[in-house]
Order: structure tokens, then C-alpha cells, then sequence
């Protein structure tokens, strides 16, 4: 009789993980669509709603390498489950806040620590232990997740907004985050080793080592030994940048900015989903071109492009979606987080088994980056009156981030990480 050929564990593995992450998706499509009905309903300034946003993104990125330092101690889907609570919390709270403080403690700091924990380090984890083939094209995948979220919520947001208020809103994400909860507790494994199998691509069941010391000490210790490398700083430099140039301008300002010129939110909100329809295209194919281009190549053509596109785009803002909006739209949708599968395996080549921690770290820089120009885009808004100089400073940022890519080919052949260890 032939052989029926099972599915690995590893893929079901992903696709559990890919849902995870739409569900942590989905709050972090709210803050685009609530800038405006916030600034109309408490008078709070844009500079101020930004701040807010800032803190989330800023405590999305610093909570990675911790939460991928607890995952090796405590356990993938308790990690997992616990954030889409925090995540669910976060968003359910929002209705009966009356002060920004107030908004600053659900929207920065209970959704931060949440979808941080479910941010790209979770990925990395993900992919650095189920998976040895495939790994970049699963990496750009799970990266999607976070597009497919935007794809899937903002239009629908965006219309429960004008028709039924942002509560309505707010409600509806934190029910969808916490509906994952249950999927997450039946299906997510910690390693391949639980289900007594090889991970995908391997030949030998590899035990996990318990971890050594305390979560908190590994992720720094982690930090400590990757700082000393010149790849890091490169690798982090460009990821700020990379966040700056994402998640703080263009997905926090976006639909605030087009309105500026007369563009309906809805129609603002419909263009912002579309970058998420080309950014799932666009990540999953750079997954593919990572298992065979190498990384740094591909990262300096990507910040490139990302730059060019955002210097024309304050040209580009109209009342309407004409033609050369969408062609915008296309191309930087198809670059939106490209940069990340190339990130991951760099991590992995240059600081092994520690590389899903490390990565956290270089991540934590992206939301930095992210936070700073969320706040930065607000107050030249509300100083200016316009964001075009945001959009400027951003466009010529990304060309440096290409360049400091380029950097990360020019000096490959050097030893980088000789002395780093693992740490998980």
C-alpha cells in the first residue's frame, strides 16, 4: 500500500501562530482610525494621542527580547496566551477612560507589553525551532500576519468608527483577541521534541536544554555579548530606521495626513489596507528570496526603494485616490516589512542559537525608531500645520539605512560571532 504522507507538525504549528498574530494585529490597526475621533471627542491633541501611540511602540519593541528570553523558560503558549489577554485588557478598558492618562496606560502600556510579546522575536522563535528548511519563507509568512491584520481590520474598524463610534471599535478588537486564546491553549507547542518529532527539515530529534539563569539575565546577557559586534549596531541602526519609516509615520499618520487634503478617512483607511494586501505579497516573497539571495543585498535595495517613495509622496496626497497614489501605494505596500525576513536569518547567521533574543534586541530599536517618529510626525504636525517635512526626513532616512546594509555585505567575510553563546 502507498505511503500516506503526513502534514509536519511544524506547519500546523505555523499556522497557529499566524492567527496568534492577527489577533495582536488587530489593535495595532486601531490607533490610525481612533487619532481623529479621540482629537474630536476630548479635545487632546494629535501630539498628545501620539505620545500614547509612542509609549505602545516603544514597549512593543523592548518587551521582544524579554518575552523571547521567557518563552525559553516558561513555554511558547503561555507567553502567547497571557499577551492576548494583556492585549484583550488593553483594548476593553479604553471604553471608560475620560483622561489621556488614562489612554496612555491602556493603549502604551497593557497593548504594548501584549502585542509585544507576540511581536517579531515570537516569530523568530517560532521559525528557529520548528523549522531548519523553509525557514526564510515561513519568516516572511508569519511577518504577513501582521499585514493580513491590518488588511482585515482597518477597513472593517474604520467603518464601525464613522457608523457606531470608536468603543464599538475598541470593543470589537479586544473580543477578537481574546477569541484566539482557546486555539492557541489546544494547538501551539513549545518544541518539535514535544510531539516527539524532528523539526521540519532536520533528521534528529533534538531535546531542549533547560535554560540556564533567569529569563531577564539571558536577554541582557544577550544584548551584552551581540553590542560588542559591529553587525549588531548595523543591523539595529537600519532597523530604526526601518520603524520609523513604517509603523511611527506611515502607520500611525497616514490617514490623519490625507485627510489633511481633503481625503475621506474611510477612503484614507481603504489606501492604508491595500499597503497591507501588497505588504502579505511582498513579505512572503521576500521570505522566498531570502533562502536564496543573500540578506544584506536584499535589505539595501529594500530601504533604497522605501526611501525614493516616500520623498515623492507629499506630492502625491489629493482629495481623491488618483493613479499615482496607488502606484505609491503598490510599491511601498510590497517594501513594508520585506526587511524583516532578511533581519531574522542575518540574526541567525551571526549569533546562532541566540539569534531569536538578539533579534528581539534589533527589534527593540525598530520601535524605537517607530516611537520617535510617531511622536516627532504629531508635533511637526501641529507646529507646521503639515506633515511634509516628516515625510522628507523619513524619505532620506531610509537611503541611509541602505547604506548602512551595504555596509553589513561590504565587511560579511569578517568573523562576527565567534563570541557569542547561546543564551537560551
Amino acid at each position: 500500500m502507498p505511503t500516506v504522507r503526513r502534514i509536519h507538525p511544524a506547519w500546523l504549528v505555523a499556522a497557529v501562530t499566524f492567527v496568534a498574530l492577527l489577533g495582536a494585529a488587530g489593535f495595532r490597526s486601531t490607533p490610525s482610525v481612533m487619532l481623529q475621533p479621540l482629537h474630536d471627542e476630548f479635545g487632546w491633541s494629535l501630539g498628545t494621542i501620539s505620545a500614547a501611540v509612542s509609549v505602545n511602540l516603544l514597549l512593543y519593541g523592548l518587551t521582544a527580547p524579554f518575552a523571547a528570553a521567557l518563552m525559553n523558560r516558561f513555554g511558547i503558549r503561555r507567553v502567547a496566551m497571557g499577551a492576548l489577554v494583556l492585549v484583550s485588557a488593553g483594548s476593553g478598558l479604553t471604553l471608560w477612560m475620560t483622561q489621556s492618562w488614562q489612554l496612555m496606560l491602556c493603549w502604551g502600556v497593557l497593548v504594548g507589553l501584549g502585542t509585544g510579546s507576540l511581536a517579531l522575536g515570537f516569530v523568530a522563535t517560532i521559525t528557529g525551532r520548528w523549522f531548519t528548511k523553509h525557514r526564510g519563507l515561513v519568516t516572511g509568512i508569519l511577518t504577513a500576519a501582521g499585514a493580513t491584520g491590518n488588511l482585515i481590520f482597518l477597513p472593517v474598524l474604520s467603518r464601525i468608527v464613522e457608523s457606531d463610534g470608536w468603543r464599538t471599535a475598541a470593543a470589537t478588537v479586544s473580543v477578537a483577541a481574546l477569541a484566539v486564546v482557546p486555539l492557541i491553549a489546544w494547538r501551539l507547542r513549545d518544541h518539535p521534541a514535544d510531539l516527539n518529532v524532528p523539526a521540519l527539515g532536520a533528521t534528529e530529534i533534538v531535546q531542549p536544554s533547560p535554560p540556564a539563569g533567569g529569563a531577564a539575565r539571558n536577554a541582557l546577557r544577550a544584548l551584552r555579548d551581540a553590542a560588542k559586534t559591529r553587525p549588531f549596531w548595523l543591523l539595529a541602526g537600519g532597523f530604526a530606521i526601518c520603524g520609523a519609516t513604517t509603523n511611527g509615520l506611515v502607520g500611525t499618520h497616514f490617514i490623519p495626513a490625507a485627510h489633511d487634503h481633503g481625503m475621506p478617512q474611510t477612503t484614507a483607511a481603504g489606501l492604508l489596507a491595500l499597503v497591507g494586501l501588497f505588504d502579505v505579497v511582498g513579505t512572503i516573497a521576500s521570505g522566498w528570496l531570502t533562502d536564496r539571495v543573500d540578506a544584506r543585498i536584499l535589505l539595501g535595495g529594500y530601504y533604497a526603494l522605501r526611501g525614493l517613495s516616500l520623498l515623492f509622496l507629499p506630492s502625491l496626497f489629493a482629495a481623491t485616490a488618483h493613479p499615482s497614489m496607488l502606484i505609491f501605494i503598490l510599491f511601498y505596500g510590497l517594501d513594508w516589512v520585506a526587511t524583516v525576513p532578511p533581519t531574522v536569518i542575518l540574526c541567525r547567521e551571526y549569533f546562532g542559537e541566540a539569534g531569536p533574543i538578539v533579534f528581539g534586541w534589533v527589534f527593540a530599536s525598530h520601535q524605537i525608531g517607530a516611537a520617535m517618529a510617531a511622536t516627532g510626525a504629531g508635533l511637526v504636525r501641529d507646529q507646521l500645520g503639515t506633515y511634509t517635512l516628516a515625510w522628507y526626513v523619513a524619505g532620506a532616512l531610509a537611503i541611509l539605512a541602505a547604506i548602512l546594509s551595504l555596509m553589513l555585505y561590504i565587511g560579511k567575510r569578517l568573523p562576527a560571532l565567534e563570541t557569542i553563546r547561546a543564551t537560551a
